[in-house]
C-alpha cells in the first residue's frame, strides 16, 4: 500500500526528473578491500557542477546512476523510454544511489565511492571494471544537510559502509573547534580509511568482521552510550533496519527533538535496490513513526 497524504488520501506526486549528464572514467583507485573509487570528469563536467552547485555544497550530496545490464551492448546516454519499447524490463538499465565523495574543480572531476563484494550487484562490479575513457549516466547531484557551524552543538554521526563517504565529507568540512563523535561500521580492520577530521571529533570504527548482520555493532555501540547533554546534531544513515533502531535511541528514548535528526536509509537487508526505493513509499519504509 502506497503512503498517502491527509489533505486528498492520494500518493504524494513523484518528484520531476532531473536533468542527466554523462561523465567519463578518468580514474580509478582501491582505497579499501570494499571500497573502489571512481574519478569522473570529461565535457559534462561544467553542466553536472553548474546544475547542481546548491547541492554539492551539503556534505550528504547524491546522484541517481543509470548502470546498464552487463552483457547487452548498451552505452549511455540512454534514451529509456526508445529502450522500454525494445527490451524486458529486466534487461532495462537499473538507477542506483551514491554519494559524491568530493569534487575537484581544478582537475574537473568528481569522485564516487563504490561498495564492491565481487561480482555482486550492478554498481559495484561496473566499478571494478571501470576503465578511463568509459562513460556513466547520472543525474544532477541533490543534498540538504552539512555539519551545524556551532561550536556549542554536539555533533553525532552514525554511519555503516554506504555512508562512509558522506560521513567523511561531514568531517571534512567541520570547522577546527566542532566537538563530536562517529561511529562507523565496516567490516574489517582493513577497510578503516584516513579520515580527516577536527581533534574534537572522536572516529571510532566498528566491525562486522563478517558475521555479524549489518548495523548491528552500530546499533549497539549507540545503545552503550548515555544521552548527551546540551545541543546535539545527529547524522545518521545507513541499513533500514539499523537506522529505525538508531531513531528510536536518539529520539524516543534520548529525547532529542527531530529538527536536530537527518535520519534515513541508504539501503535494506534482502532488498535490491529497485524494491527498496519502492518502499520508501510505503510503511515498512518509514523510519520516523509520525
Amino acid at each position: 500500500m502506497s503512503e498517502t497524504t491527509p489533505e486528498t488520501g492520494t500518493a504524494p506526486p513523484r518528484r520531476p526528473a532531473r536533468r542527466q549528464h554523462v561523465l567519463v572514467v578518468d580514474r580509478t583507485e582501491r582505497v579499501s578491500p570494499h571500497l573502489m573509487r571512481v574519478h569522473l570528469g570529461g565535457p559534462a563536467f561544467d553542466g553536472f557542477v553548474e546544475a547542481g552547485e546548491a547541492a554539492l555544497t551539503s556534505t550528504d550530496r547524491y546522484v541517481k546512476l543509470l548502470l546498464a545490464r552487463p552483457g547487452l551492448g548498451l552505452q549511455p546516454p540512454f534514451d529509456l523510454e526508445a529502450l522500454r519499447a525494445e527490451l524486458a524490463p529486466a534487461d532495462l538499465p537499473v538507477r542506483r544511489t551514491y554519494t559524491v565523495r568530493s569534487i575537484d574543480r581544478a582537475a574537473r572531476t568528481i569522485a564516487i565511492d563504490f561498495v564492491v563484494h565481487g561480482d555482486e550487484g550492478v554498481a559495484g562490479p561496473w566499478a571494478l571494471a571501470a576503465r578511463p575513457g568509459d562513460r556513466l549516466q547520472m543525474s544532477t547531484p541533490a543534498g540538504l544537510w552539512s555539519p551545524v557551524d556551532d561550536p556549542a552543538v554536539l555533533h553525532l554521526l552514525l554511519a555503516d559502509d554506504s555512508a562512509l563517504p558522506a560521513v567523511a565529507s561531514a568531517l571534512e568540512s567541520m570547522t577546527a573547534d566542532s566537538r563530536g563523535l562517529a561511529l562507523v561500521e565496516v567490516d574489517t580492520a582493513d577497510d578503516e580509511l584516513d579520515l580527516v577530521r577536527p581533534a574534537g571529533v572522536e572516529l571510532r570504527w566498528l566491525h562486522r568482521r563478517g558475521t555479524a548482520t549489518p548495523g548491528a555493532p552500530l546499533v549497539a555501540a549507540l545503545a552503550a552510550l548515555d544521552a548527551p547533554e546540551g545541543p546535539v546534531a545527529v547524522f545518521a544513515h545507513g541499513e533500514r533496519g539499523a537506522m529505525k533502531e538508531a531513531r528510536a535511541i536518539v529520539q524516543d528514548a534520548w529525547g532529542l527533538d527531530r529538527a536536530a535528526l537527518s535520519v534515513s536509509a541508504y539501503w535494506a537487508l534482502g532488498r535490491a535496490e529497485d524494491r527498496f526505493q519502492e518502499e520508501k513509499r510505503e510503511p515498512i519504509g518509514a523510519i520516523f513513526t509520525e
